[in-house]
């Protein structure tokens, strides 16, 4: 089953500023992914082209970084998941920037209702979580998205 999952979010900040925080992914000073809900995110090489790692159950290494730009991760498990996910930053104006993370990837098999019962949701929430976090960097006005009663339920059993 193909699978395309896209998030976006409007940062207001010039594209300098969000990359001076996309840099710190998968770092001890990770400004982005939101560890205190979720697993970290992992690399064994740091934020460079070929480092392996992922965050959970989910495996991946980097298959292509392009500074400013892309971050683009290769699925390695769960096996039944054939694709990539990735973070692009554009410039849309001199104070605006996008992130967008999407997944395009293909299920096989079992990884179809793994994908459909939990992963999905589960994943929208944390590319929210961290949307929330890169924003919340700039404003004093913290937002934080709100989780649905599957996502809720979901995390209750996997603790």
């Amino acid at each position: 089953m193909k699978i395309i999952n896209i998030h976006k979010r409007i940062i207001h900040q010039p594209k300098s500023v969000v990359n001076e925080l996309i840099k710190t992914l998968a770092t001890k000073e990770d400004k982005i992914w939101p560890t205190k809900k979720w697993p970290r995110m992992k690399l064994d090489q740091g934020l460079q082209e070929g480092s392996k790692g992922g965050h959970g159950p989910i495996g991946y290494f980097v298959q292509q970084y392009i500074p400013n730009e892309r971050i683009r991760f290769q699925f390695t498990r769960p096996q039944k998941f054939v694709g990539f996910h990735q973070f692009e930053i554009e410039s849309l104006n001199s104070e605006q920037t996008q992130i967008t993370h999407t997944i395009d990837m293909d299920a096989k098999g079992t990884g179809i209702l793994t994908w459909a019962i939990g992963v999905r949701w589960l994943h929208d929430a944390l590319i929210e979580d961290a949307f929330d976090q890169i924003e919340n960097h700039f404003s004093d006005q913290k937002k934080e998205s709100k989780w649905n009663l599957w996502v809720k339920t979901l995390r209750l059993f996997l603790k």
